[in-house]
C-alpha cells in the first residue's frame, strides 16, 4: 500500500510543478488585463490565481515532505504536513474571498466603465489554463486532501473565469457595468463553500477525529460479530492523513493459546481493512477486562499509572 502511494505522489508532484508554471503565466496576464480593462471580476479572478499559485507550490512541497520516511523522532512520518498546508490554503481562499466581497460592495455604488472585450479575451485564456490544471489534478485529488485543496483552487478559478466571461458578454450586450461586481460576489460565494469543506476535513484530521464516513458503532458491531470476540472497549479511530487511517482497541476473548490469539488478530485486521479501509491497527487481545470496560477511554496523564496500579492490585 505504501509503494502505491509513493508512485502516486511522484506523479502528482510532477503535475503540480507544471501547474505552478501555467498559473504564474495566467496571473501576470490577468493582473495586466484587469488593470487595463478596469474589471474587478477579472482582478478578483487574478486574486484567486495568486492563491492557486501559492496553493500549488505549498501542495508540491507538502508532497515532498510526505515522501520522507519515518524516523526515531517522527515515527508517523510527515503526512500531516500536507494536512496543515491544506488548511492554510483553505484559509487563504477565505481571506481573498472576503477582500473581493468588500471590493464588490464598493463597486455597486461606483459603476466604473469597463473594457468588456479585453475582459472577455483574458478570461477565456484563464479558463482554458485553469480547466487544464484542474483536469490534470482530478485523479489525485480524491485520495489526498493536500492535492484536493490545490485542485479546488484551480477548479474554483475555472468557475470564476466562466463567471467573468458571462459577465463580459452581458456588459457588452447591455452596458450594465454592475454585472461585473455581481459576478465577483457569485465567484466568492462558490469558492467559500469549497474552502470551508477542506478546512473542516483538515481540522478533523488534526484533532484526530473519526473519519466522516466511518460509524464507530458499525466498527464495534463488525468486530463483535466474529465468534471469538466477547467484548470490545477502549477504541480509537483516526486519520494520519487522507485515506491513511489508523485504529487501536482492546478486544476480549476466551482464554486460549498465543497462536490462536494471532489468528484472531489477523481476522480482525482483515475485516477492518476490507470494510472500513483501516490499514494501520493496534489490537490488544485480552482474556479479561483490563480495569475499565468503557467503549471510549478518556485520556489523562494519570491513565498509564492507573492501569499499572490495577495490574499491581491484581497480582
Amino acid at each position: 500500500m505504501s509503494e502505491h502511494h509513493h508512485h502516486g505522489a511522484i506523479g502528482a508532484g510532477t503535475k503540480l510543478k507544471y501547474g505552478i508554471i501555467i498559473t504564474c503565466v495566467i496571473l501576470v496576464l490577468e493582473v495586466a488585463g484587469g488593470i487595463m480593462s478596469n474589471s474587478l471580476a477579472l482582478l478578483s479572478d487574478a486574486g484567486h490565481v495568486l492563491a492557486d499559485g501559492i496553493a500549488l507550490l505549498l501542495s508540491w512541497w507538502g508532497i515532498r515532505q510526505a515522501e520522507k520516511p519515518p524516523s526515531s523522532r517522527m515515527t508517523f512520518g510527515y503526512h500531516r504536513v500536507g494536512v496543515i498546508i491544506a488548511i492554510v490554503n483553505a484559509v487563504s481562499i477565505l481571506a481573498i474571498s472576503g477582500i473581493i466581497l468588500y471590493e464588490a460592495y464598493e463597486r455597486f455604488f461606483q459603476h466604473p466603465v469597463i473594457n468588456s472585450s479585453m475582459m472577455l479575451i483574458v478570461a477565456a485564456i484563464g479558463l482554458a489554463a485553469n480547466v487544464f490544471v484542474a483536469l490534470w489534478l482530478h485523479k489525485e485529488q480524491g485520495e489526498n486532501i493536500n492535492i484536493r485543496s490545490a485542485y479546488w483552487h484551480a477548479a474554483g478559478d475555472a468557475l470564476a473565469s466562466v463567471g467573468v466571461i458571462i459577465g463580459a458578454i452581458v456588459i457588452m450586450a447591455t452596458g450594465l457595468y454592475w454585472v461585473d461586481a455581481a459576478v465577483s460576489v457569485l465567484i466568492s460565494i462558490i469558492i467559500l463553500v469549497s474552502a470551508f469543506g477542506i478546512f473542516r476535513e483538515g481540522f478533523r484530521i488534526l484533532l484526530e477525529g473519526v473519519p466522516h464516513d466511518i460509524d464507530i458503532s458499525e466498527v464495534v458491531n463488525a468486530i463483535k460479530s466474529l465468534p471469538e470476540i466477547r467484548d470490545v472497549h477502549d477504541i480509537h479511530v483516526w486519520s494520519i492523513a487522507s485515506r491513511l487511517r489508523a485504529m487501536s482497541t482492546h478486544v476480549v476473548v476466551d482464554d486460549c493459546y498465543v497462536s490462536e490469539v494471532e489468528a484472531v488478530r489477523r481476522k480482525i485486521e482483515g475485516l477492518l481493512l476490507e470494510r472500513f479501509g483501516i490499514g494501520h491497527t493496534t489490537i490488544q487481545v485480552e482474556c479479561g477486562q483490563c480495569g475499565k470496560d468503557d467503549l471510549y477511554c478518556k485520556l489523562t496523564p494519570e491513565a498509564h499509572s492507573h492501569n499499572a496500579d490495577v495490574e499491581d492490585h491484581r497480582e
